[in-house]
This record gives structure tokens, sequence and C-alpha cells, in this order.
């Protein structure tokens, strides 16, 4: 029910962990489905614990890039940066990397050093033209990373990478790249409702023996 329920209800997965952690404390994949439950909720410390007892019970170092970000979520960068530097990233595999990857470039950013945050991303990942489950993501990261140090040109080159790699729509990319040409999007249904607010065009009448006559005579 957590698995099933994280994205669209995480407050509902979170109270469903909760019930679980009662019931079996001692097994690791409670107390991992804990703290991915608490994480959705911004419930960084909890989820943090919960973390590192999954990580106690089965040795392995899969959720270290998880427990970096709580550091940032909790308002230690530089905690999350030195776990960056550990010895634990070298256990993960290219996806765990990746994501250690993104989660430094954060860590840089929440330090204010915006120009280390884009030199992090660079990397293979990056500049390869194969897509992998990270490749929308990293570029994304790379492309807000690069607008926020007021390089535009560069940003929207990569938003539009970002764009190409998406197939699942995981991210907003096309919607900061409209944002970035100048696009705006309206919708028709409000535009209508709009206009008849306003009275249309203002050619248009309202026939006689309407619910308006009848509502200024009343």
């Amino acid at each position: 029910m957590v698995a099933r329920l994280i994205d669209e209800d995480p407050e509902g997965a979170y109270g469903y962990s909760k019930v679980a952690l009662r019931l079996a404390s001692r097994v690791a994949a409670v107390r991992e489905a804990g703290g991915f439950a608490a994480y959705a909720n911004q419930k960084y410390a909890e989820a943090l614990a919960e973390f590192r007892a999954a990580r106690r019970m089965t040795g392995s170092a899969d959720l270290w890039p998880l427990m970096a970000d709580c550091e940032r979520g909790l308002g230690r960068p530089e905690k999350a940066l030195d776990m960056a530097g550990a010895p634990e990233v070298h256990k993960l595999d290219k996806a765990g990397q990746v994501e250690m990857r993104l989660v430094a470039a954060g860590a840089r950013r929440d330090m204010g050093q915006l120009d280390a945050a884009i030199v992090t991303l660079q990397s293979p990942e990056l500049a390869s033209n194969s897509v992998q489950p990270w490749t929308a993501r990293l570029r994304y990261a790379y492309a807000d990373a690069l607008l926020a140090a007021g390089r535009q040109g560069e940003a929207r080159e990569w938003f539009a990478k970002a764009v190409e790699a998406d197939k699942d729509g995981s991210t907003d990319a096309s919607d900061r790249l409209a944002e970035l040409d100048g696009v705006e999007f309206v919708d028709a249904l409000d535009e209508n409702e709009g206009g008849n607010e306003t009275g249309g065009s203002g050619d248009e009448q309202a026939p006689a023996g309407s619910d308006s006559d009848e509502g200024d005579k009343e």
C-alpha cells in the first residue's frame, strides 16, 4: 500500500507505513518503506532514521543518496557533500552514482555555490547521447543550474535536451522551455468563462425577458 499510494497520496502512504512499522519494525523492507513514506512527506529526520536502520540491517549502500538528501532537507548541505565523497558512493550502481551527483549539486546550490553545482553535474552521463532512466532528470538539473547562474542560452539548450529524454513526463522541462521562449498557454474553457463574465464582445445583448432583466426589476 505504501508503494501504491506514495506518488498520489503520500499522507495515506505514510499512515500505512506507521502501521507496518508497529507490526514488523525488524524487517528491513518495512524500515525502508517507512523511510520513503516519511521522505515523501518531507519528514526528513524520520526518513533518515528509517533509512539508517534499513542500511544497518542489509549492509547495502543503495539508500546512501537518499540519506544525503535528507541531510539537505535538514539544512545540513555540508554533511550531504561529505557523504558524496564517502567510500559508499563507489558501491553504488550507475543510477545511484548519478543520484548522488544530483544531491551533491543540490547541496552546492544550497550553499550558494552555483558554478560548483554546474561543474558537479558535468559528467560522462550528462554528455552521453544515450537515454537512460536518469537522463531527463540529470539534464533538467543541469539546465536549472545554468539558468540560476544567468546562463539563459545554455539553459534553454539543456531544457530542450531534457524534453527529448523525458518520455514519461517526470519533469516539467517542457513548461520551463516554453517559459524561456515566452510561450503562454491559455485554457480555452477559462477564456470562454471570462468572456461570459464580461458580457463577451459587447455586441450581444441579453434577450428580453431573461433572468438578468428580471433580476434588475427585483
